[in-house]
């Protein structure tokens, strides 16, 4: 059984993402999540309408110890179950401006993006470099390729992040594995419900904010044989607010 993993898999881009993988029916998706039971198995419902086939990891990826122990025994349950596919896509934010920013708001951000990558990546590489084979996505932000006044901690997360792909994506690359980061500007999503939409319009070249299914598509095709040439680069998908 050949698999995709999605962090964050139950809302936003990582729904989409996991119903964009769904659609093209070459992985049993396994959609992780850390707190909204209910939007999981929403996502889970569509990726089988779909005809797909799928499951429910729920673990805080930011844990190290309990991402460990769930996809332990998940393996362990799957012995045949091989992951091609990584999609880190889990990630917080906690505005403000850093003369007043608390040190857990900095933590909780850089540990949820950073060591998320770390903690779910790290258990699958090997078994990757066995296989010689494999796809990660990162999923960064136009915040980590330029910057976001009121996001340093957000930037320093995602900016960090793009290190990790560029360094990773040289070590794995002999083994047909591709390490890309995806960096959506403003989208649709929960996550930018609370912007106004309007005001910042007039900044966007394009003049709207993106749709979750455009990151999806995006994200489906760097996870396809047909990207194995792309690797260690970072997919600006913004709109043309910043290249």
């Amino acid at each position: 059984m050949k698999c995709a993993i999605v962090t964050g898999g139950s809302r936003g881009i990582g729904r989409a993402v996991c119903l964009k993988l769904a659609e093209e029916k070459n992985y049993h998706i396994l959609i992780n999540y850390a707190s909204n039971e209910a939007a999981a198995k929403e996502t889970l419902a569509k990726v089988q309408e779909l005809g797909a086939t799928g499951e429910i990891l729920k673990f805080d990826v930011a844990n190290a110890e309990e991402t460990q122990n769930v996809l332990t025994t998940w393996q362990d349950n799957n012995p045949e179950a091989l992951v091609e596919v990584i999609v880190n896509n889990a990630g917080i934010t906690r505005d403000g401006l850093f003369m007043w920013m608390k040190n857990e708001d900095w933590t909780s951000v850089i540990n949820t993006s950073l060591n998320g990558f770390f903690n779910v990546t790290n258990f699958f590489i090997q078994k990757l470099l066995r296989n010689k084979y494999g796809r990660i996505i990162n999923m960064v932000s136009v915040s980590g390729v330029k910057g976001t006044a009121g996001q340093t901690n957000y930037s320093a997360a995602k900016g960090a992040l793009v290190g990790a792909t560029k360094a990773l994506a040289q070590e794995v690359a002999k083994r047909n594995i591709t390490v890309n980061a995806v960096a959506p500007g403003f989208i649709k999503t929960d996550m930018t419900q609370d912007f106004n939409e309007e005001e910042l319009k007039a900044m966007i070249p394009a003049n709207r904010f993106g749709e979750a299914e455009e990151v999806a598509d995006l994200v489906a095709f760097l996870a396809s044989r047909k990207a194995s040439y792309i690797t260690g680069e970072v997919v600006n998908i913004n709109g043309g607010i910043y290249s």
